[in-house]
């Protein structure tokens, strides 16, 4: 999987549709389409967990109803270990992927996560046609699709970082990454529409979708520039023989030898300890810690949420309350774009980050207290909600993971990029985990008690920023003393 032919690094369908004369923005449309897929699918398989649960364990405690081993008292709680074993090995695996990511062919490590992701999610399923009932089974199979789901993020945040320089790369990563709601939504769709047929293919259509995803990543993802004939970034600036050509806010040059592919080959990754003293690191990994928490908690357990919840004085049913969460991401949407296209104007991603997390407080809160009034009121509260907690979750994964796996202290040197993501992606998964397993607990004593630790965590996650926050409020202030100086340290970024 190593980076060492050019066959190897040139994607095969690109090859096979003879796309030389593609220029540098189809190339990059490319990319981006590519990688939106692929993480779309990621998340497409991760929705079905979210909308089984009042099948495996219906309010009622029938023992007719339900699936053993997760009809009974203990069920929610069952429920919740089996999201945080997926997501207790997703971030531990996040840690050694990022590492690979920037050891490895990103084209061929990540479609073979995506591949194996999707056979083990299709395997959950299969435990509903071969009827199993062993609970170790099931969270067997959501550790081992946690593992294979740790290839996904530092990997695309990689090859995207790769492509695009740091100007306006908030707004064009905000966009990117409606991918994660795109995706959420489509999960909760498909496995919403297959629910009467079984829950099982609820889990195996999802599954052969990212399986799917997997052979068009290996098929025509190029992940870096170098693979199809022109330089990286960083290092046209520092080739002088090469011709330049314009292509908006970078210069990239066209590659006339193996020179600069050879040079893309034999960089080094960086250390995990390398990577954790780069300034912003630490504090942003521990503010996703709390802002995933909020936002996986939403993830999983919003549609077993409005099952149990009177809107409008009635219950809905499984499948609409699966179609009804998709709303939930539909604000994400919304609220990952407009936290990087204010974070790109104000430059100041800490400040947008932490005001948005502090904004979901209220937003959460009004959702607990008059969600259930009418279901226009529950529409309209979700979506204001998923905006606010999805975009400082969609920044900090985005914009800020690829700024500072770019930082000035790595000289450039790209292949941290991976590195960094994982770090801080993997510190914020740890929250993603404990998040819902506190659900699976505390939903059995009331759902009062889980808003208090979404608004709790939300709180923190702005409250880890303040530091951060202090130094672009006094960056902002000097710049506003001596301009002259703020346009030459742009100029010199």
């Amino acid at each position: 999987m190593s980076r060492h032919c050019d066959l190897c690094a040139t994607p095969p369908g690109i090859l096979l549709l003879r796309a030389k004369e593609w220029n540098y923005h189809t190339h990059r449309y490319m990319v981006l389409f590519i990688t939106f897929l692929a993480y779309a699918c990621y998340h497409a398989s991760r929705k079905p967990t979210g909308i089984v649960k009042s099948v495996l364990c219906p309010e009622h405690e029938d023992p007719k109803d339900g699936w053993i081993p997760f009809n009974g008292y203990d069920g929610p709680s069952k429920l919740g270990e089996i999201d945080v074993a997926f997501l207790a090995c997703y971030s531990i695996g996040m840690y050694v992927a990022g590492h690979l990511g920037d050891t490895l062919d990103l084209r061929l490590f990540l479609a073979s996560g995506m591949i194996g992701s999707g056979i083990f999610v299709g395997l959950f399923g299969m435990g509903y046609f071969w009827n199993v009932h062993r609970f170790w089974f099931y969270l067997s199979m959501q550790m081992i699709a946690g593992m294979f789901q740790a290839t996904g993020w530092p990997s695309v945040v990689a090859v995207i970082g790769n492509w695009f320089g740091k100007r306006k790369r908030g707004l064009i990563m905000g966009i990117w990454n409606a991918h994660t709601s795109v995706g959420n939504i489509c999960g909760s769709l498909i496995a919403a529409s297959v629910l009467d047929y079984g829950w099982g293919w609820s889990f195996v259509a999802p599954g052969a979708l990212i399986v799917f995803g997997g052979v068009i990543v290996f098929l025509f993802l190029a992940p870096y520039p170098e693979d199809v004939g022109f330089s990286s970034s960083s290092s046209s600036s520092s080739s002088s023989s090469s011709s330049y050509v314009d292509v908006g806010d970078d210069k990239e040059a066209l590659v006339h030898n193996g020179a600069l592919r050879q040079a893309s080959v034999n960089k080094k990754g960086i250390g995990l300890v390398e990577a954790c003293m780069i300034p912003g690191v630490i504090p942003f990994a521990l503010c996703l810690f709390f802002a995933k928490l909020v936002a996986y908690t939403f993830l999983y357990w919003l549609p077993f949420y409005l099952t149990h919840t009177e809107i409008g004085g009635k219950y809905i049913s499984v499948k609409s309350a699966g179609n009804l969460s998709a709303l939930f991401d539909v604000g994400g949407i919304v609220g990952g774009i407009l936290a990087g296209y204010i974070s790109d104007k104000l430059n100041a991603r800490a400040i947008t980050a932490a005001s948005f997390m502090y904004a979901a407080i209220p937003s959460m809160l009004l959702y607990k207290h008059y969600g259930s009034v009418s279901m226009n009121a529950n529409i309209g509260l979700m979506m204001v909600t998923g905006l606010l907690v999805n975009g400082p979750y969609a920044l900090i994964t985005t914009a800020v993971s690829a700024d500072l796996g770019t930082h000035s202290s790595l000289r450039g040197d790209s292949r941290a990029l991976a590195t960094v993501t994982a770090i801080i992606d993997g510190t914020g998964s740890v929250g993603a985990a404990v998040g819902p397993l506190l659900t699976g607990f505390l939903s059995t004593r009331g759902w009062t008690e889980v808003f208090m630790m979404l608004v709790v965590g939300a709180f923190i996650a702005g409250l880890l920023l303040s530091r951060l926050i202090i130094a672009e409020i006094a960056e902002r202030s000097s710049g506003a003393q001596n301009p002259e100086a703020t346009a030459s340290q742009s100029l010199l970024e």
